[in-house]
């Protein structure tokens, strides 16, 4: 479905001000009775209508299983309009809220923009470790605190063409990045000063190949154990910028790769250069299978996990990971029927399956991503057995959002194109800068 990504970042005035939309709560957060006849207000992103057809069809259950609760909801809500909304407070906002800003969960725990959900999930006696994967806990929590729950999730991997494969001798997807060089170098077809077809578009600004969505395929740490930045440390990150720095010299240097991609048409329509055949191998997230056969695409699409470090072949499977989130307004006073819905939509397993069969995300409970009831086709697969993988990774909650990705993300732009020479004292510099940020936001 057409989407931004679910790890987009917002702009930074709006989460500053987010920082200060929530005066705080109490320790139950919840004085409602759960049993008396109520409405609450839940706020979603989505505005497509299929989109929005399939979030009323799972309140319609949850209505019928909870006959004492009605639920009105407002749909096209982004993280601006939810922010004014927390900030003016009142008995207007909404009692549910949801987002596609996981990397800002940090935020929203640390500055009580959602409420705490500790309290409702003991009371629930949910052991949510045997319920929802490793990963999607991690992005919904910051520093022990517990103020969202995954709804639905997004799992990154490798598309490719089979027919571009076929033509060129390739017989499987390569599983490493040594592999993957020598993959995307024999079907990058040149033309000119262009191409004809390029194998893999590896700059940052090439769809979806973002320095964390790299580096979801090494073994790294971002934050050592007293919260510094480790990139100028953890070897990790030296050597994914030096692989990328060498997968783009390989494929014809930045300047010739930048022009190609000026080409490509937008990454949420048709014209998708994945869609188009300009470039033969793309890394991207679940709902691209659909985006495809939607723009009519020709060739046989074949999916698989992106390739992983040489020297950790035995993590081959693992991916990016990141999803929806839902809380409960702090300034809700209907709490604990608020929870009832948070709680149905998250962990009930017929509503995680019949809404995820309806937008093309992938479950977020592991009920739901092996239930019989799941349609599955052979590439939707690949990424249901990513988002299972232990191995399986998102980059972690801090204080001031995502600052600290964009950060990295900035000097990888620099290093890239050759503008930063000196990976060492680049990374260090970084590291420097994202402490401070982190520093300043505490």
């Amino acid at each position: 479905m057409p989407k931004m990504p679910r790890k987009a970042v917002f702009a930074a005035a709006s989460i500053a001000l987010l920082t200060t939309a929530c005066t705080g709560q109490s320790d139950t957060g919840a004085t409602d009775d759960p049993n008396a006849s109520t409405t609450i207000t839940f706020w979603h992103g989505w505005s497509a209508p299929a989109e929005v057809k399939a979030i009323q069809a799972n309140i319609d259950r949850f209505e019928k299983e909870h006959p004492n609760i009605k639920v009105k909801v407002v749909g096209n809500i982004n993280d601006d309009k939810l922010n004014q909304a927390l900030r003016a407070g009142g008995s207007s906002g909404p009692d549910v809220v949801s987002s596609f800003t996981t990397s800002n969960i940090g935020k929203f725990c640390s500055s009580g923009a959602f409420a705490d959900l500790e309290p409702f999930i003991e009371k629930s006696k949910l052991d949510l470790d045997k319920i929802i994967p490793k990963p999607m806990l991690e992005y919904t929590q910051f520093e022990g605190k517990r103020c969202a729950m995954p709804l639905l999730g997004d799992a990154y991997g490798l598309y490719y063409n089979k027919d571009a494969f076929k033509k060129a001798g390739i017989k499987a997807p390569p599983k490493t990045w040594s592999e993957f060089t020598e993959v995307a170098k024999k079907l990058t077809k040149s033309k000119g000063d262009s191409y004809e077809q390029l194998g893999f578009m590896p700059n940052y600004h090439g769809y979806e190949t973002v320095v964390d969505h790299y580096m979801s395929q090494w073994d790294h740490a971002y934050f050592d154990k007293d919260g510094k930045s480790s990139i100028a440390e953890d070897p990790a990150f030296a050597e994914m910028f030096t692989y990328q720095k060498k997968l783009v010299d390989s494929l014809g240097g930045f300047q010739k790769l930048e022009k190609y991609r000026n080409t490509f048409g937008d990454e949420w329509g048709a014209k998708h250069p994945f869609q188009t055949g300009q470039v033969a191998m793309q890394l991207d997230g679940e709902w691209r299978l659909g985006m495809a056969k939607d723009a009519g695409v020709k060739f046989d699409i074949g999916t698989a996990p992106m390739p992983v470090a040489d020297d950790e072949a035995d993590e081959y499977g693992k991916g990016f990971l990141s999803g929806t989130v839902m809380g409960i307004a702090p300034q809700s006073k209907k709490q604990n029927a608020a929870w009832e819905l948070v709680k149905y939509m998250t962990t009930d397993t017929a509503a995680v399956v019949s809404f995820a069969n309806a937008i093309h995300n992938v479950p977020s409970t592991f009920a739901a991503l092996k239930s019989p009831d799941l349609t599955v086709d052979p590439g939707f697969k690949t990424f249901l057995d990513i988002a299972q993988n232990p191995h399986s990774n998102t980059p972690p909650a801090s204080v001031n959002g995502s600052t600290y990705q964009t950060t990295l993300q900035d000097f990888g732009y620099q290093y890239e194109s050759g503008k930063a020479k000196d990976l060492k004292a680049g990374l260090k510099k970084t590291a420097e800068q994202i402490d401070r940020d982190i520093e300043q936001a505490k």
